[in-house]
């Protein structure tokens, strides 16, 4: 590809993930001002990563996890949120909605020059499926940000869905235990008198 088309394209697909900030989340801001965008989102995943990063498995290379938070969300652009306690919760990781994101990812990633296409794709399906030690971090992480903010927040959507603990265990706790046991126990402490 010739230099001028490459930088078209990775323009075009730059321009294009500036939409992940107009893609609300049900998760609001720490303060409970307002609903985070999902770009927002993703930087603070990125932040999360460099500062937890010794709740990390000895296996996990940060880097690769920062990559994989910057871009996990790009496919709401198309997509959406959907939130996991929302009363659509159901749809978070069916079947429709996961082939929905397939096809999200495929323009999105598509748009740019097809090297670097292929390998952000390959990263945010590594994330997706959660089977690599980067990945259950990384999804450790996407879990654990919206229990802080809500935390933060006085409930925030716990209280909006009407979040029992058994379910913020099911959902939550265990993706945030499999990447991060330390963290989710003392997590799990925080919230606690919350859900008491």
């Amino acid at each position: 590809m010739e230099a001028g088309a490459r930088l078209e394209a990775q323009f075009a697909f730059l321009n294009e993930a500036d939409r992940l900030k107009s893609v609300l989340r049900a998760t609001t801001l720490v303060d409970g001002s307002r609903p985070e965008n999902s770009g927002e989102h993703s930087w603070h995943l990125a932040l999360y990563a460099l500062i937890l990063a010794d709740q990390a498995g000895a296996d996990v290379d940060i880097n690769r996890v920062i990559r994989m938070l910057l871009i996990h969300d790009l496919v709401e652009i198309d997509v959406g949120d959907v939130p996991i306690h929302s009363a659509d919760g159901l749809a978070h990781g069916s079947a429709d909605t996961v082939a929905a994101e397939a096809r999200a990812a495929e323009r999105i990633f598509g748009l740019l020059p097809q090297d670097q296409g292929m390998a952000l794709r390959a990263l945010w399906e590594e994330f997706e499926a959660a089977e690599t030690p980067d990945a259950v971090f990384a999804k450790s992480l996407d879990r654990v940000q919206p229990v802080m903010a809500n935390l933060m927040s006085g409930g925030g959507t716990w209280t909006t869905y009407q979040v029992t603990r058994a379910q913020l265990e099911s959902r939550v706790g265990v993706k945030i235990a499999r990447g991060a046991p330390a963290l989710w126990d003392w997590v799990k402490a925080k919230v606690a008198p919350f859900f008491a």
